[in-house]
């Protein structure tokens, strides 16, 4: 059965597909660049509010546990190759970062395959929360850039 939380960080995943479809119509369309950051702040919003949930409402599940640190992935990859393609990332920052989540979900794999559940430690939740800040920067960024008609003007 599919709890709050876990229907929350779905939610993740489905927005990273609003967010790619966003950054992919940017370049035509200057309103995309606002839809991806708003976008991607919703999505890094989840990523605390689902942990919360399901700590606050004692609904703490093994899927959760697995699918949650792979939507933080699948959200900071797809920022990060766009960032890159757009000249604020250098690509080997995005190759870097890209293979060390390949390489943690692969040895959190293998230890599900032993009957053990590796969840986010402190530290990896510590390194999500500055890729997302960066993104979310770069984001404002390129937002601030490209639609200052849909801004404030300071």
């Amino acid at each position: 059965m599919l709890n709050l939380p876990n229907a929350i960080t779905l939610t993740r995943i489905a927005l990273v597909v609003v967010f790619t479809a966003a950054v992919s119509v940017a370049d035509q369309y200057s309103w995309g660049y606002l839809v991806a950051l708003v976008t991607f702040i919703l999505a890094a919003c989840t990523d605390w509010l689902d942990g919360y949930l399901a700590r606050r409402l004692n609904q703490v599940t093994t899927f959760g546990k697995l699918i949650d640190p792979l939507a933080d992935k699948i959200a900071v990859s797809a920022a990060f190759i766009y960032l890159t393609g757009e000249g604020l990332c250098p690509a080997w920052i995005t190759i870097l970062i890209i293979s060390r989540e390949f390489l943690v979900t692969g040895l959190r794999q293998i230890a599900q395959d032993h009957g053990v559940i590796i969840p986010a430690g402190t530290s990896g939740k510590w390194k999500t929360a500055f890729q997302l800040a960066f993104c979310i920067a770069c984001l404002l960024a390129l937002t601030w850039t490209h639609t200052p008609e849909y801004l404030p003007s300071i």
